[in-house]
């Protein structure tokens, strides 16, 4: 008897290979995805030239610890999360390399947990295509070197909608885990509050049967999430987000729709007739799921959609398509189980139209950001080196720092006792806080104009070596495209400051640098502050010593 039943379940060693086969193709496949893309990472790391962003966070992470969490908190808001990583790459005396490599780890991080919800939602076929579309993209190729929060965002959120799934099916501990998950990913960028708005929603629709313990583990995430809560509200006093804050709205459903349809370029292809075909794959692979699946794929879509139509924000707020990362792991599983559907039972016909949607996508992210694939010139890179190593070489601790310019984070990197005191360019507030902070006499004011940027009226790998007037009170030194302004002794005053300021800025203006109005205005507004609001000011920074 058991003889014969054991005849009956035997399987051929030939049926016992494929299947074990098929069991390893999906993993084998992935980790040559994950690999492919961690070497495209490692390989054009520093291809894409260094940037303000990233400037600020490494001069913020100088500051010590207690001072880095006391200027999120107070002054700049944001990510707390992001801010101590840049603080522990600064204190362990390394520099944007190691940032960068911070955000490919979390990029790379990423993808085993597309293919790990692809499973989820629509099945294993459906996940080797949707890790590849999302690996090829040009929001995570770009974000994986850019040396911000958004592929640390990525990889948290979608770690938090996996820990959800997690506890929904267990329950217990696994609640446990969703917290953690939730609450690190609000620490790594405020639009972590619309991440946990659609998995409460996804509760409310689709999983009331666990609402309690939801309800419970939602109250524990609030209460510890509180000072996320309270860096959010700086944010957003400091660039006028929220509801009935006085800014603008997306323009209506027209500028919405706009936005919506930029971003899904940016998960796949940008052009037109690629992004028509993608999102007709997405609809159709959002009609394949299963009931719960489509529930969550929607209230990821849908919850963001309508908080920004209700938001109003600032002209320095708008959304673009980087905030809403945490969605590309569900749109990049609906393109592929869009392209399941539409080719099942021809496996070939499938991976042409696999392939053709990666290459598209490869190529509008290398239409999108050149540098990213083919690097900088050449002359700007040389000139860069000459100007910070001038920089790192000539300054004095007390030397004023206007912008997050990247040529400061070179010099930096060159001369670690490079100067700390950075005006911020774009915020009138914060730039009058930090110029009253310091102590009299102020010392020289440092300007650089870059002509190679893209905002600007006419980019130039070269500049006019001109310099503001009264000339005597400026010396000036060209590399290339950069132009460093200096006044030639310490400028004593924050209104003396302020006036060598505006007349930088006015040579950046008619220089044609893009941010020179925007930075001119900043000047101004802070000058009119001081001179009608010079006595509570002073008494705002006497306080914040």
């Amino acid at each position: 008897m058991a003889s014969g039943l054991e005849t009956q379940t035997q399987r051929p060693d030939w049926a016992v290979s494929a299947l074990a086969a098929r069991r390893l193709a999906l993993p084998a496949g992935v980790a040559l995805v994950t690999i492919a893309a961690a070497a495209f990472l490692l390989h054009q790391l520093m291809a894409w030239p260094p940037h303000e962003d990233e400037t600020l966070a490494l001069f913020a992470g100088r500051n010590s610890l207690v001072g880095v969490v006391d200027q999120v908190m107070t002054e700049r808001g944001g990510a707390p999360l992001h801010f101590l990583l840049a603080w522990s790459v600064a204190h362990t005396g390394l520099g944007l390399g190691a940032l960068r490599l911070l955000s490919a780890t979390f990029a790379v991080a990423t993808l085993p947990l597309v293919a790990v919800l692809a499973v989820r939602l629509a099945g294993r076929n459906t996940a080797l295509l949707a890790t590849a579309f999302a690996a090829a993209s040009w929001i995570f190729l770009f974000h994986g070197v850019y040396g911000r929060m958004y592929s640390l965002f990525l990889f948290l959120s979608l770690l938090s909608y996996l820990a959800l799934l997690r506890a929904l099916d267990r329950g217990g501990w696994g609640w446990a885990g969703w917290c953690a998950a939730a609450l690190a990913t609000v620490a790594a960028h405020p639009y972590g509050a619309l991440v946990l708005a659609s998995q409460a929603a996804f509760v409310l629709v689709a999983r009331r049967d666990r609402l309690r313990q939801a309800l419970v583990a939602g109250v524990v995430v609030g209460v510890l999430g509180i000072p996320f809560w309270l860096t959010d509200l700086v944010l957003a006093g400091r660039f006028e987000v929220g509801v009935g804050s006085g800014g603008t709205k997306l323009s209506g459903p027209a500028a919405l729709a706009e936005y919506l349809w930029h971003t899904a370029g940016d998960f796949s292809s940008g052009w037109w007739p690629v992004l028509v075909a993608v999102l007709a794959l997405a609809a159709l692979g959002l009609g394949t799921l299963g009931r719960e699946a489509r529930a969550l794929s929607i209230c990821v879509a849908a919850v963001p959609v309508a908080a920004l139509g209700a938001a109003e924000l600032g002209g320095s707020a708008s959304p673009e398509s980087r905030h809403l990362i945490f969605a590309l792991p569900f749109f990049a599983v609906l393109v592929a189980a869009g392209v399941v559907r539409a080719t099942r039972g021809v496996p070939v016909l499938a991976a042409v139209i696999a392939l053709a949607l990666v290459v598209a996508e490869l190529a509008w992210a290398w239409q999108r950001t050149p540098p990213l694939f083919e690097w900088e010139p050449d002359a700007r890179q040389a000139a860069r080196a000459d100007a910070q190593a001038w920089l790192a070489r000539t300054s004095r601790p007390d030397d004023l720092l206007f912008g997050y310019e990247p040529l400061f984070l070179g010099a930096w990197e060159d001369n670690r006792d490079f100067p700390s005191t950075v005006l911020p360019r774009a915020d009138t507030n914060l730039t009058l806080r930090t110029l009253l902070r310091r102590e009299r006499p102020l010392g020289r004011g440092v300007w650089v104009f870059d002509a190679s940027e893209r905002n600007n009226l006419n980019p130039a790998l070269e500049i006019e070596a001109r310099s503001p007037t009264p000339e005597a009170a400026f010396a000036i030194a060209r590399f290339g495209p950069f132009l460093v302004v200096r006044t030639r002794e310490p400028v004593g005053t924050p209104q003396r400051y302020l006036l060598l300021a505006g007349r930088a800025e006015l040579l950046g203006r008619s220089l044609g640098i893009g941010d020179a109005d925007v930075n001119l205005l900043t000047v101004e507004r802070a000058d009119r502050a001081l001179r009608g609001y010079g006595a509570s000011l002073r008494s705002l920074s006497s306080t914040s010593r």
